[in-house]
């Protein structure tokens, strides 16, 4: 497979759905990923594709297999992680999911991975911020 064009995008800011995909965007992003499969050969694990990027972790819900796949990934791209830890945040006080976005939105954050209990909750943050939500549920 050739690498993709720069043109080629995904219609959306987010990644919520495989169903929300058309099969010319899935296939761009079976192209986009094949490279990467030669990076976990190497002794260096890193790429700098998200360089400067920062990529926040909202998980309402306990994740070891989900979080540590997108953190590993996310780090490996060269991104900057920030873990959101709801345990001790202002979401036990009652904060709402949306109060929380926009906080986040005030640290400049340019991904959002969220995994809710709640299938509609990514829909919702992507609906209500600037900022590219990836579901992880």
């Amino acid at each position: 497979m050739d690498k993709p064009k720069i043109a080629e995008r995904l219609r959306s800011k987010d990644l919520l759905s495989i169903a929300d995909l058309t099969t010319a965007e899935i296939e761009l992003l079976l192209r986009t990923a094949k490279p990467f499969k030669d990076l976990f050969q190497r002794s260096v694990k890193k790429v700098p594709p998200l360089k400067g990027k920062t990529v926040l972790f909202l998980f309402y819900e306990p994740s070891t297999r989900t979080r540590t796949s997108f953190d590993i990934a996310a780090k490996r791209l060269s991104a900057d992680v920030a873990n959101f830890a709801i345990s001790s945040s202002s979401v036990v006080k009652g904060e709402s999911v949306l109060d929380t976005v926009k906080t986040l939105e005030s640290m400049r954050a340019d991904y959002i991975v969220v995994r809710h209990k709640n299938a509609g909750v990514p829909n919702l943050i992507a609906r209500n911020t600037p900022i590219s939500v990836v579901n992880a549920s």
